[in-house]
């Protein structure tokens, strides 16, 4: 091919990769920007020819309504965020814990469906991604006590749907949770019942309802039952400060001879320590953890854990966010609370001890 040839090419090339606009949809269709707007928008009093043609020919020419003229003409964007706010300026990235993982993809699945897309945003406004783009709703999950960014996008006219249920006057529109209290209770019970005398909590720092409700069920539990509560509490976003709780509540003198751990990797976290000081799980500790992983089930031994079924929570959040932001669904409950499941192993089953039976003895002989 000659130079010319190339620089035709080329120029062919590039004038196919522009993206065709209002203005050149009008004049290949010989009408005005404004019969084009009335046309593809379905407004105005146009001859239905008139109408068809246009689209052929914005269909012919590939346009597309920019993301800015859309958000213009109906004071939408078609995104809506999901974030993790509870541990604010700390180092988190929350979609690397298995119960996120699935939450969001969830969400993204759910929010695809009804025509939005879902942005994965940093736990803080001040990252530049907060102003640059504009949201018609956030999802945030386990809003903390008081929580800044959500007052503050509540504040802006912006929808929040909580992953948690808010504590106090957090002006959430909706929230989607689980009976943590029940499912505390349930577990607690179930060691209890597999022989355990006391019973351990590795719990967070944080003021999260999930965190909270679940650590006041334990105390209340143990009240209950006359045990002395026997926990350590840790900044549950940080894995290393997991193992290091775990380790001490293995080294207390009054060591639990059963442990629930309410994050992910307490469970892994919690064999490692049992092994470190000599001790066999399930025979000398039981081992219950809330997780999403499916790494427990192949641990020795497989470990039990509390799914909080995060797959439903994030169909639930972005339908009653997208039900806020297209005013739909009013006078419905806004607020729904998601069954658990515990997913009972090894870890939390105690063998009875074996008796050993003798057989029968055969007729003495003569003496």
């Amino acid at each position: 091919m000659t130079a010319a040839g190339n620089h035709q090419a080329s120029r062919s090339i590039g004038r196919r990769l522009e993206r065709a606009g209002i203005r050149d949809v009008a004049a290949a269709a010989g009408v005005s920007i404004t019969t084009v707007s009335d046309a593809l928008n379905g407004k105005g009093r146009l001859p239905d020819t008139t109408r068809r043609h246009v689209r052929e020919v914005a269909d012919r020419l590939g346009y597309r309504p920019s993301a800015a003229a859309r958000t213009l003409r109906t004071g939408r964007s078609g995104l809506i965020g999901l974030t993790v706010t509870t541990y604010g300026e700390a180092p988190f990235t929350f979609t690397e814990f298995a119960y996120f993982a699935e939450m969001a993809r969830a969400a993204t699945s759910a929010a695809l469906a009804r025509g939005y897309a879902l942005v994965i945003l940093p736990a803080s406004s001040r990252h530049d991604v907060w102003g640059n783009v504009a949201l018609d709703g956030t999802v945030v999950i386990d809003p903390s006590d008081h929580d800044p960014m959500v007052t503050e996008l509540v504040r802006q006219g912006i929808p929040v749907v909580s992953d948690g249920r808010p504590a106090g006057s957090l002006p959430v529109h909706a929230w989607v949770d689980n009976d943590h209290e029940a499912a505390v209770l349930d577990i607690l019970d179930h060691l209890a019942a597999a022989g355990a005398r006391r019973i351990g909590l590795l719990t967070g720092t944080s003021t999260d309802t999930y965190t909270r409700l679940s650590t006041t069920a334990y105390l209340q539990w143990c009240e209950r039952v006359g045990q002395e509560p026997v926990f350590e509490a840790y900044p549950a976003h940080d894995p290393r400060a997991g193992a290091v709780a775990a380790d001490r509540l293995l080294a207390r003198p009054d060591r639990p001879d059963a442990v629930y751990g309410l994050f992910d990797p307490n469970g892994t976290d919690l064999l490692a320590a049992a092994r470190r000081y000599g001790l066999r799980v399930p025979e000398d500790l039981l081992l219950v953890c809330c997780s999403e992983s499916s790494v427990y089930a192949a641990t020795e031994p497989p470990i039990t854990t509390l799914s909080l079924k995060p797959g439903r929570i994030g169909t639930a959040v972005v339908q009653l966010l997208i039900d806020a932001i297209e005013g739909v669904g009013a006078g419905r409950p806004v607020h729904q609370v998601m069954p658990t499941e515990l997913i009972i192993r090894t870890s939390s089953q105690r063998r009875p001890p074996r008796t050993t039976v003798s057989p029968p003895r055969g007729p003495a002989g003569p003496s």
